[in-house]
């Protein structure tokens, strides 16, 4: 229902000089028969698809990251890890966030969609080439890129049943911050190696009433800890991406446009 939600606005943004009055009957009309469409193909099952079994259309959008210097882009002040995300949107959105305050994304598989241009790229909008997305088949995967990587690093993971308060926990250089899939949050695997000292700094939640809210939005969630995180670190990775901008992207960046 989420992804219907956010279709529905569209019209308003593709008529905004329509009198009220005159849209209604028209966007009524229109969408009626569009909507019960989408309604149907919601409720059908989307399988999980590990990325090699969708070959070709792995490929990220077009340009992912391709804007950075080689500075930015081996950025590791901070990640933001997505343990088989359910929802291209959020996903999208989260690339989005990522591109602006500066810091990696990983996807790991089994993923339950396909990772093509036309699905991620509309919540993502013309922000792909300002973030870096590293795709992993498996968690076996991710954690053995991980442990390859140099310097001091720690997987956290955020969940509802985490021992840490997200604003109470302290971060550090070199966290990456591990969500869970909408659906089903975190893998075990996943939360037993983020509580292991050799990987892992523990396990993180953002408080929230639970009685009448299973859990937050997945693309919310990241925002919240991670501007928590960068907070406490003083926005590094945003000044370091500030100073090596051009002057052409510095008045792109510097326009209040909130689609």
């Amino acid at each position: 229902m989420e992804t219907i939600t956010l279709k529905t606005l569209t019209p308003f943004c593709l008529f905004p000089h329509f009198r009220a009055r005159r849209a209604a009957p028209l966007l009524r009309s229109l969408y009626s028969s569009r909507f019960n469409r989408r309604v149907h193909l919601s409720l059908s099952p989307s399988p999980l698809c590990s990325l090699s079994e969708i070959g070709e259309e792995t490929s990220l959008p077009h340009g992912a990251g391709e804007a950075l210097s080689s500075e930015v882009s081996h950025n590791n002040i901070l990640q933001v890890v997505l343990v088989s995300p359910q929802i291209p949107g959020n996903t999208g959105c989260i690339a989005r966030t990522c591109a602006a305050s500066a810091v990696g994304l990983h996807l790991v598989g089994p993923l339950g969609f396909q990772v093509d241009d036309a699905k991620l790229k509309r919540a993502g909008l013309d922000y792909w080439p300002y973030v870096v997305v590293k795709v992993h088949n498996s968690w076996e995967e991710f954690k053995s890129y991980f442990v390859q990587q140099k310097g001091e690093k720690r997987l956290l993971a955020f969940t509802k049943r985490g021992t840490n308060t997200h604003s109470d926990f302290s971060y550090r250089r070199g966290d990456y911050l591990i969500f869970g899939s909408e659906t089903c949050g975190l893998p075990q695997e996943a939360l037993e190696d983020c509580k292991s000292e050799a990987y892992g700094g523990g396990t993180v939640r953002i408080p929230m009433v639970e009685t009448y809210v299973r859990c937050l939005n997945l693309s919310v969630s990241v925002g919240i800890a991670l501007y928590e995180a960068s907070r406490q670190l003083n926005y590094q990775q945003l000044r370091l991406s500030s100073e090596s901008c051009s002057d052409s992207e510095l008045s792109l960046l510097t326009e209040d446009i909130f689609a």
